[in-house]
């Protein structure tokens, strides 16, 4: 299968479990892997056959900027289903949701989420 990566994307959101978090907000970087098949659009030179990335940047800004989820976790859970939802060319899909400040007192990267979901449900899947 077929694979585009949108990588390094940014937004400001107010995700978090602490008051301050939802108060104050923070950046948080998202990374999509989408699996699908690309032969056509490889062939034709034409966008219909592929996802824009302009536009899934657009949706999934629309979603991290959006109403506010307490878990890294539920976030990247809904941009992996809004995104197979939306897109139904993309059999699957790998999100990467990372926050690089924490409000701890802890000094280090980050924290990432990553989670991968498939249009079958029945199929296990295995990250790249």
């Amino acid at each position: 299968m077929d694979k585009m990566i949108v990588k390094g994307m940014r937004f400001y959101g107010y995700h978090g479990v602490f008051a301050e978090e939802n108060k104050l907000g923070q950046q948080f970087y998202v990374d999509l892997e989408l699996r699908m098949d690309l032969e056509q659009a490889a062939q034709t030179d034409d966008l219909s056959y592929t996802v824009n990335y302009a536009e899934i940047h657009a949706f999934t800004k629309s979603i991290v900027e959006g109403p506010p989820f307490k878990l890294i976790e539920a976030l990247t859970g809904h941009i992996a289903s809004s995104v197979l939802e939306a897109y139904t060319m993309v059999n699957e899909v790998t999100v990467r949701v990372t926050k690089p400040h924490p409000p701890f007192d802890i000094h280090f990267d980050g924290v990432t989420v990553e989670l991968c979901r498939k249009r079958d449900a029945g199929e296990r899947t295995i990250p790249a």
